[in-house]
């Protein structure tokens, strides 16, 4: 799955920005997709096939995970920004078939929140 993020940028404490990344192929067909953020790959939210979504502790209440099935594209769009939310906003899907999987990153998105 080739994976395009975009939608990151400067922003102040406080504000909003939506990322998104468009998929190659359908959503529908990818087990999970997720965000993640910086080198080490820290979860930040994740979708499944099924719509069950999961955040990590410091982002609940503040970012929301979607996806678009018409459009092939999964989001995030983020509320009430903090300085600590800087960072590299890296795309994720994952599929499994039978006993294979594929495990395909984006190039990653710059978000920063200035204090």
């Amino acid at each position: 799955v080739h994976l395009v993020e975009s939608g990151g940028g400067l922003v102040q404490a406080g504000g909003s920005l939506r990322l998104s990344c468009a998929a190659s192929e359908s959503v529908d067909s990818i087990n999970r997709m997720g965000w993640y953020r910086n080198e080490e790959r820290e979860l930040v939210a994740t979708i499944t096939d099924g719509g069950n979504t999961a955040y990590a502790d410091s982002v609940k209440g503040r970012f929301t995970i979607s996806r678009d099935s018409a459009k092939n594209t999964l989001y995030l769009q983020m509320h009430s920004l903090k300085p600590e939310d800087t960072a590299v906003y890296y795309c994720n899907a994952f599929v499994m078939a039978g006993m294979t999987f594929s495990d395909s990153w984006g190039q990653g998105t710059q978000v920063t929140v200035s204090s």
